[in-house]
């Protein structure tokens, strides 16, 4: 597969001359989901609206990342499939969580399994929730290990972003999304008949 290095470069040409409807757009999206993670009555906003936004996300990302027009509004093109995204957010939420409760990293490895979900859903609109988080689960088998080292850069620059009084989150997020888009596509490419290209040791 392409090197992380390479993707976050690729995401970055991706996003040149788009990076303010691309900083716009996510900014709608993370105020949105911040509305509803401000919801006190256990978060039900979010586990409302969780699932579309998540799938319009992916699915801007993804025309960002092939270079494909797109309107801010697209952003909500998620609640177009809203029972399909909302019962897969919904289970996805459920299994990181039971994962967590036995132990922290079956948890994580658990979240990295899934990390696919929304962008396959953004293709294949028509699979229904667990096909999806099953198809998901086999495209990582072997690369979770690649993607939580792509997410460690991220996390660097976020720290950095911390530095910039949070005004650098406004280019991170975009850019954070159209790499998860271009690992994504990287995966599909490379990924021939489900056999990984180099073994990881399962935990789950």
């Amino acid at each position: 597969m392409t090197d992380n290095t390479t993707l976050m470069k690729m995401a970055r040409e991706s996003l040149s001359g788009r990076w303010a409807i691309a900083i716009g757009t996510f900014l709608l999206y993370t105020i949105l989901m911040s509305v509803g993670g401000a919801e006190q009555r256990l978060g039900l906003i979010t586990l409302i609206i969780g699932g579309p936004m998540m799938l319009g996300a992916a699915i801007v990302a993804l025309h960002l990342s092939r270079h494909e027009d797109f309107r801010v509004e697209q952003i909500f093109d998620g609640f177009k499939n809203f029972s399909t995204a909302l019962v897969t957010y919904l289970l996805m939420v459920l299994y990181v969580l039971l994962w967590t409760l036995l132990f922290v990293i079956p948890g994580i490895i658990a979240a990295l399994s899934y990390s696919m979900t929304f962008f396959l859903l953004a293709d294949e609109p028509e699979l229904k929730a667990q096909e999806v988080l099953r198809k998901s689960k086999e495209m990582m088998d072997g690369y979770k290990m690649k993607l939580f080292g792509l997410y460690l850069w991220l996390l660097l620059l976020a720290l950095g972003c911390i530095l910039t009084l949070g005004i650098g989150f406004l280019w991170l997020i975009p850019y954070a999304q159209v790499t998860m888009a271009k690992f994504y596509e990287d995966l599909k490419e490379n990924d021939v008949e489900g056999i990984p290209l180099y073994e990881e040791k399962e935990i789950v």
